[in-house]
């Protein structure tokens, strides 16, 4: 039997500096604005056989598509621009390996603000319905799967405020490993906002946030845990 190998991939997002900042700008000094794109931070963990950790950090973004949806989310307001709703919430979490240039799968092409999906989703389970975003092509089966739970943290740097929505997805034995079971160089990973949670959702998906990373070869024998921080 193979033995089986647990990576945990943490993902922090947050905001850049005086991204949210209010301000008159009598003085006609616009300098302030500074660079007002959300930022973040990826951390991938894997687990050693001697029971160490690897470390790897890495940038996601936010991009304009959740920035849209996160407007009308806000206001409950029907933006007739988007195709996203304030009724939707992030539900669903789909994985890439499009997240590299061909041939240097250790260089990872940093996200876009512009990005709306995947650069190139792949299928996250051919038959379990508890997944969401069926397809006949290019590869039939489930390229979205759930959530698998969200807690709220305190914000050491914010007052301990609840500022801290931790993420857990966990992409088991039997996701993310193709239809014929070889397995995938993943290298890409979002957050997408769906009108529901419920298995078999068919969208439509509004991407959030976007993370590449350097490809981590998914089969049967390993589990990888992604940890997304999501600050507000």
């Amino acid at each position: 039997m193979d033995k089986k190998e647990n990576i945990q991939i943490n993902v922090f997002e947050h905001y850049g500096e005086n991204c949210l900042q209010d301000r008159n700008p009598l003085d006609n000094d616009l300098k302030y604005l500074g660079d007002r794109k959300p930022k973040g931070f990826v951390e991938i963990y894997e687990t050693l056989p001697d029971g160490s950790k690897k470390i790897l950090g890495k940038p996601n973004l936010v991009v304009y598509d959740g920035r849209e949806w996160i407007a009308q989310r806000i206001f409950n307001t029907i933006n007739s621009n988007v195709t996203s709703s304030p009724g939707d919430f992030i539900a669903w979490f789909g994985l890439g390996d499009g997240g590299t240039p061909a041939g240097d799968p250790l260089n990872p092409t940093a996200p876009s603000a512009t990005d709306t999906g995947l650069n190139n989703d792949i299928m996250i389970n051919a038959s379990d319905s508890t997944n969401a975003d069926y397809r006949l092509t290019p590869t039939v089966g489930y390229y979205k799967q759930p959530l698998e739970s969200v807690e709220f943290e305190q914000d050491i740097n914010n007052s301990n405020q609840y500022l801290i929505c931790k993420t857990t997805i966990i992409v088991g034995a039997d996701n993310g490993n193709g239809y014929n079971g070889n397995g995938y160089n993943l290298s890409e990973a979002g957050l997408f906002a769906a009108p529901s949670s419920a298995g078999g959702e068919t969208g439509p998906f509004t991407l959030y946030a976007r993370i590449t990373f350097p490809s981590i070869v998914k089969t049967s024998s390993r589990i990888l845990t992604f940890i997304w921080y999501v600050y507000v």
